[in-house]
């Protein structure tokens, strides 16, 4: 029993191990010096020095008024995730859930855009925004709608953003609410029929309570996820117009590669990493409750 129990022992190491030389690498290593980085003052060149500056990074990212007003485009985000993406993508988890005939059709034709490269999808939708010649304008001018620059003008461009993000991933969050909806034993919705539930009533009193662990993953993604965006906002607008669309991802991008200033880069990567995680644990928390 004992030898059993080291051969088993040796297996597990063999395959944990791997699996931790790379997370430390990769994932820890590069955080400890983003850390130590942020109280210096650095260009990013090897052979320049580093000058130990304490807390100065963080001072004027806090005190920079461009940082606020990307915290408040990452408010945009999660309303748009919250407010837009969770009742679309709740709503084709039910569609996709149920028997007709094209299912398999429409369930692929919505998870499309998951799979295509976000360059590709943040391209297409800049050319499809494009003014007068872009397919969205023009179907405007048709219908005699007020015209709009939807990437060029300070007011709609993040709005326009956050609507492409939705559409990017409205697929990915259906898949995680249709496995939701399939683990629900089947035995509760023939209990509500017999009760004479109608559709609408079963999925608010059998569906909706049973999905929270589901609603909890969504939650946690989209919070995560819109704190650290970048890609569809640096093809489609850059952070511009005039900062209008800036999220810190974006901002840590200039200030580190564009300014040379890896030291404010860094600290903007350690709030980053400091807030996703805070909210990551409250939205846990908020969820557990009632759970005992």
């Amino acid at each position: 029993m004992i030898v059993g129990n080291t051969k088993q022992r040796r297996w597990d190491l063999a395959f944990i191990i791997p699996g931790l030389v790379l997370f430390v690498f990769f994932i820890i290593i590069p955080l400890c010096q983003s850390i130590f980085q942020s109280f210096y003052s650095w260009n990013g060149i090897s052979i320049s020095p580093m000058k130990y500056v304490g807390l100065k990074n963080y001072k004027y990212v806090f005190e920079n008024q461009d940082f606020w007003h990307s915290l408040g485009n990452v408010a945009w985000f999660m309303a748009g995730g919250f407010i837009v993406l969770m009742p679309i993508a709740f709503l084709l988890a039910l569609i996709i859930n149920k028997q007709y005939r094209l299912k398999r059709f429409f369930k692929t034709t919505y998870f499309m855009p998951v799979v295509l490269p976000l360059t590709a999808v943040g391209l297409m939708w800049v050319y499809l925004l494009f003014p007068a010649v872009g397919l969205v304008p023009v179907v405007m001018e048709w219908l005699h709608l007020p015209e709009i620059n939807f990437l060029g003008d300070p007011d709609w461009a993040i709005i326009s953003v956050v609507l492409v993000n939705e559409w990017t991933y409205a697929g990915f969050n259906m898949l995680i609410f249709s496995a939701g909806i399939v683990a629900i034993p089947e035995e509760l919705f023939e209990s509500g029929k017999i009760d004479g539930a109608s559709g609408w009533q079963q999925t608010r009193f059998i569906t909706l309570p049973m999905m929270k662990e589901y609603f909890k993953v969504f939650s946690i993604l989209c919070i995560t996820g819109c704190i650290k965006h970048f890609n569809l906002v640096f093809i489609m607008t850059g952070g511009g117009p005039n900062r209008a669309s800036e999220m810190p991802a974006t901002m840590l991008y200039n200030e580190a590669f564009v300014y040379k200033n890896f030291g404010v880069g860094n600290a903007i990567g350690v709030f980053l990493l400091v807030a996703g995680v805070t909210l990551s644990l409250l939205t846990n928390k908020i969820f557990s409750r009632g759970d005992d």
